[in-house]
């Protein structure tokens, strides 16, 4: 029995290790993220025109889950399901891990509120939404690592991004997450680029790290 027990628990070890994040193979493994996320201003414009969110100083398990979410077709962005489809979950680990503490030395610094209060209007949205419950009450300190960073992300990204939690029946736009879905139903588009627009005027760790193709 406790040599069973032995071999259980060296079994899960090595299962453990397989998963660890390495930054360094992370890094090598992004060659196929830097052309748009590692050039500033890069806009998308399939099937949506937007800037390619910022995912540098991004939270791990959200870089993680994000690109597992594509890869099972839960988030329907064509391009970014070809790319994380190609990834096994070790790859999505080191890449993930590599983002989240790229650029580190020179993150901006954050503010514990907001640099701009909210008006009237759009702080009863984000009463109505209980958008800190879950981003922080910064928006740039979730209170779970599988909750986004949002404050100072590109405003338009944020404006589709919370759209695609509402969209249905479209091959190419959406997000499966009941939890999202739920609350943006709530809001008329115009509100949710109010969110939109309020929290990417905020103060955070998201950035853009400049990177050459040719490494």
């Amino acid at each position: 029995m406790i040599k069973a027990i032995t071999l259980l628990f060296a079994l899960l070890g090595l299962a453990t290790a397989a998963q660890a994040q390495d930054v360094k193979a992370g890094q090598a493994k992004a060659f196929q993220c830097i052309g748009c996320h590692g050039i500033v201003g890069y806009q998308a414009s399939f099937p949506e025109i937007h800037k390619v969110p910022m995912i540098s100083g991004q939270n791990a398990k959200y870089i993680a889950a994000s690109l597992t979410a594509y890869r099972k077709g839960e988030r329907k962005h064509p391009s970014m399901r070809a790319i994380a489809g190609s990834m096994s979950d070790q790859d999505i680990a080191d890449i993930a891990a590599f983002y989240e503490g790229q650029g580190q030395g020179a993150m901006k610094p954050v503010a514990d509120a907001g640099a701009v209060a909210p008006t009237p209007a759009v702080a009863a949205l984000l009463a109505k939404g209980a958008c800190v419950s879950c981003h922080g009450a910064n928006f740039n300190k979730p209170i779970d690592a599988s909750y986004p960073k949002v404050a100072g992300q590109h405003r338009d990204y944020l404006y589709v991004a919370l759209t695609a939690y509402a969209t249905e029946g479209n091959p190419q736009v959406g997000r499966g997450n009941a939890i999202m879905a739920a609350q943006v139903k709530q809001f008329k588009r115009s509100e949710l680029k109010a969110l939109a627009d309020y929290m990417g005027s905020l103060p955070g760790d998201l950035q853009v790290v400049p990177q050459s193709r040719l490494r």
